[in-house]
């Protein structure tokens, strides 16, 4: 098994990983950067009504889309990363720098990683959280669409590929500058362990891939969510005039929101975002690593 499938195929554990353990928190979020101003007096008051009117099952609404496509997402993910970091190494050695494999890369090094890995994974992302967010946010009462697929299938239908893509300029900046900054900081606390205690990768304790990978999705959020709020608005909004759309353009939908709502409405749902954060990042890093250890050892 080549080391690119091998890194393909641990991305797609910690995928499924982060959604299992991040989908609940998602809902709720998603719910609360898109509804108007007011609808919910916080987290608690969101997450109850969601409870009750729509049942417990309601929090994993459109949860088969992001399995399957944040499972490829965040596979693609780790093996444009490692493919990256390798990449980076072998200009390391020939340089004399990064130790006698190269590996340890320079933060300049570890962020170009990150970003690249998010601008590959943002082809995919943008159109699979479209269509969940799409899912989640529809009446329970009076679905618009019966599932992930009736979705895509209707919005092709009257849009086209552009309209699979909606939102899709926010998005490449979302996951650009997001992961650029989460696989920077995740992957400089890895090196700072393993120089720490002079061991290699797979020696590192699991507990402390759960711990970087929850401070670096604090890093990522810290930075990307108000542009987080934004895609989430433009992929609530309707396709035209005629379907309710509110924004010409992403700049448009910055404007409108900072003129209409002011600064909160940027940072509307954080709290279920940071309460997500570290249980479904530390579960991608978790899956990731230990999936990784058993294929490396195949």
């Amino acid at each position: 098994m080549s080391k690119t499938v091998k890194d393909l195929t641990a991305g797609t554990a910690g995928g499924i990983a982060q959604v299992l353990v991040g989908q609940p928190f998602d809902i709720v979020k998603v719910r609360m950067q898109t509804a108007p101003a007011g609808t919910y007096s916080g987290m608690l008051h969101c997450a109850g009504g969601i409870l009750k009117n729509e049942g417990p099952l309601a929090f994993y609404k459109g949860t088969l889309t992001p399995l399957l496509g944040i499972g490829v997402c965040v596979s693609i993910q780790f093996g444009a990363l490692e493919y990256s970091k390798r990449y980076f190494a072998r200009q390391n050695v020939l340089n004399g720098r990064g130790g006698p494999d190269g590996m340890a890369l320079g933060s300049g090094q570890l962020f170009v990683s990150g970003v690249f890995a998010g601008l590959a994974n943002g082809v995919v992302s943008g159109p699979v959280e479209h269509i969940r967010i799409r899912l989640q946010t529809q009446s329970a009462t009076n679905p618009v669409y019966a599932g992930p697929w009736d979705a895509m299938k209707k919005i092709y239908a009257s849009n086209g590929i552009a309209g699979i893509y909606k939102g899709q300029v926010v998005t490449l900046w979302r996951e650009a500058l997001g992961y650029g900054i989460y696989f920077w900081a995740y992957e400089k606390l890895m090196q700072r362990e393993m120089a720490k205690k002079g061991i290699r990768r797979d020696q590192v304790n699991p507990a402390n891939a759960v711990l970087f990978g929850a401070a670096a999705g604090y890093a990522l959020w810290a930075v990307i969510y108000p542009i987080d709020m934004i895609k989430s608005r433009m992929q609530t909004d309707g396709f035209s005039p005629s379907t309710g759309q509110k924004y010409k353009s992403t700049l448009d939908c910055v404007r409108t929101v900072w003129r209409t709502e002011g600064l909160p409405a940027f940072t509307r749902g954080l709290g279920p975002t940071l309460i997500r954060s570290p249980f479904a990042n530390g579960a991608t890093f978790l899956g990731f690593e230990l999936a990784s250890r058993v294929l490396n050892n195949l």
